[in-house]
């Protein structure tokens, strides 16, 4: 997975270009976090009224309102799949064939939203719904070899959420641009090596040493949910520059979206990596 594509940088400067719905600021006002503090106010002057006194203008709490809300939706649909998932007389698990539906489903709305923000207020929470249609399905699967692992997985992924939004609020891990290219680049390395895994098992030969539980793939996968967790902070920061900035009511939907890709992302991490552990 390579940096989250709803919330980046170059992401952020072409929809302030292509949406004319965005606040105009009066002057250019340098938005890196590496030299604006995070109460900058762009947009005042020359008749432009601040962000947070705009009516329809997007805020950072009501963004992870409806964070929460596609979570309840991921948990909701989560419940389904993992209700509809059937353990066999033999303990073999029957996955459903409408679960790779619903993750290509997901996948495919993922990408129409990350293209087509305006849409998010409906393509999110049918994210939400697909994405957790699948991971109640492969939830189920880890469940059955490994009690108590999902559960251990969703308070671990939650625990991180918090954490990093309170060291983001409180000013104690600065998104500097530095920053955001270390772990762009990261997330990158990621990306080619997942790709090259795949490429190669589909020829006969499994290099996908991270998927073993040995000390080298324990140490693999500590690392990618690392860089997974440490994704959240560019997340966040994308929310203050857009918040800030006047961004229009529907990116809150589009912030919240972008965190939930992410969250996403870690869980599945963070429940590979418990069950290397368990191994």
């Amino acid at each position: 997975m390579a940096n989250n594509p709803a919330l980046n940088e170059k992401r952020f400067e072409r929809l302030r270009e292509e949406d004319p719905g965005w606040a105009a600021p009066a002057s250019a006002v340098e938005l890196d976090s590496a030299t604006a503090p995070s109460t900058t106010v762009v947009g005042q002057g020359a008749g432009t009224m601040p962000p947070q006194a705009r009516t329809g203008a997007m805020t950072a709490n009501g963004t992870f309102a409806k964070t929460f809300a596609l979570f309840v939706l991921v948990l909701a649909g989560g419940a389904i799949g993992w209700s509809q998932t059937q353990i066999s007389s033999t303990t073999q698990l029957e996955i459903p064939g409408w679960a790779w539906i619903a993750m290509f489903g997901a996948f495919a709305v993922a990408m129409v939203c990350v293209f087509k923000p305006k849409a998010s207020p409906f393509l999110a929470p049918l994210y939400a719904i697909g994405e957790g249609l699948f991971l109640g399905v492969i939830s189920k699967a880890f469940e059955s070899r490994w009690n108590g692992i999902v559960l251990q997985a969703i308070l671990v992924t939650v625990g991180v959420f918090f954490v990093t939004l309170a060291l983001y609020v409180f000013d104690i891990v600065k998104v500097t641009r530095k920053f955001q290219m270390v772990v762009i680049a990261a997330t990158g390395g990621i990306l080619l090596m997942y790709v090259f895994g795949l490429v190669m098992s589909l020829v006969g030969v499994n290099v996908m040493f991270w998927n073993q539980p040995s000390a080298l793939g324990i140490a693999v996968s500590i690392g990618i949910a690392v860089i997974a967790a440490l994704n959240l902070f560019l997340d966040y920061e994308f929310i203050r520059q857009a918040s800030t900035a006047g961004a229009p009511k529907y990116m809150e939907w589009y912030g919240a979206f972008g965190i939930m890709v992410t969250l996403v992302w870690l869980y599945l991490e963070v429940l590979r990596l418990l069950s290397l552990l368990r191994n």
